[in-house]
């Protein structure tokens, strides 16, 4: 049996190194659009504090979403848990903890990555080298899953590695969808082609998913707005669409003991795919409904995964009779 100790540093440091990776993208994706559309357009930077849910926090120590403030926010600020290198040293933490378990090689390939985010933080605010570090660490993050998955055996201890990646990039997905995709979805003039950015800004959505070029693969040209909307929520063969992290989450679990309370749950959000309707991707504020039930069933996984492997309760004593 996998300690639980192990078992839940394995689960954090998934759940970190896909935070990591994902802001990544989101930052460098935001930063391109930002810089492609002209100021009429509207895009600023509040709607990826509202992605990673940091907006009270930042605004409690900035007056305003300045570019270079929420940048190093989500990047760079060590007070900021969620921050690309909080999130690095998170998961090099919680990755030594279970150093045991782990192939010696993918152990020093997150050793570097943090040292190298460390020492080369600064790059990551100038918008002259900043996609360059985005880069980077989107590589280095993938670089480690690839070495991890290549080299570790399929059992419990990768088991919870994978469980923590896919409901972390699972919850992202959502995020990004309540938020961004949000206030796209309904928007005038949208099936008549009306809005002259609107393709634009629905190509970044998809982006900074790292869905743009399957979502084009699978529907073809253009970018239909409640199209997208569903191919990142249900498309089974996309790995980043909540149903593909929600299968393999189920999968990872079977191969685990005492999993009927985090399947149940798993297959809770999973149904609520599958009722989906059509007008639930249509409008703003079903979308946002649907976002908030998704979300809440992924956190009520998350407990259950909580109180079934890493909260134990004491067993009581056991009872010897009277001889």
């Amino acid at each position: 049996m996998l300690l639980s100790r192990f078992a839940e540093s394995l689960y954090w440091a998934g759940r970190y190194l896909e935070r990591a990776e994902a802001t990544a993208r989101l930052v460098r994706v935001h930063t391109e659009l930002f810089l492609d559309l002209p100021r009429a357009a509207g895009v600023g930077w509040s709607p990826l504090l509202a992605v990673t849910g940091a907006g009270d926090e930042f605004l409690g120590r900035h007056t305003g979403p300045d570019e270079d403030d929420v940048v190093a926010f989500l990047a760079i600020d060590p007070k900021n848990r969620g921050s690309i290198l909080a999130s690095i040293g998170q998961a090099t933490v919680s990755l030594q903890l279970s150093r045991v378990l782990l192939p010696t090689a993918s152990f020093e390939v997150v050793t570097k990555l943090q040292d190298w985010a460390a020492a080369s933080s600064a790059e990551a605010i100038d918008r002259r080298t900043r996609l360059d570090w985005m880069d980077e660490v989107i590589a280095r993050c993938q670089l480690l899953a690839g070495s991890l998955a290549g080299t570790m055996c399929d059992d419990e201890a990768y088991g919870f590695l994978q469980i923590g990646r896919y409901l972390e990039r699972a919850d992202m997905t959502i995020r990004v969808l309540d938020v961004q995709a949000g206030i796209l979805v309904g928007q005038p003039g949208e099936d008549a082609g009306g809005e002259p950015y609107h393709d634009l800004t629905w190509m970044g959505v998809l982006r900074s998913l790292a869905a743009h070029q399957m979502f084009r693969r699978s529907q073809g040209s253009g970018v239909p707005g409640p199209a997208a909307v569903r191919f990142l929520l249900r498309e089974e063969r996309f790995p980043r669409s909540v149903e593909f992290c929600l299968a393999s989450t189920a999968r990872a679990l079977t191969q685990l003991p005492r999993a009927a309370v985090p399947l149940a749950g798993c297959a809770r959000v999973r149904s609520r795919l599958r009722d989906l309707q059509p007008a639930e991707v249509d409008t703003p504020g079903e979308l946002h409904e649907l976002a908030d039930d998704l979300e809440s069933g992924i956190g009520a996984l998350h407990d259950e995964l909580t109180r079934t492997y890493f909260r134990l309760e004491a067993a009581p004593p056991a009872v010897v009779a009277p001889a």
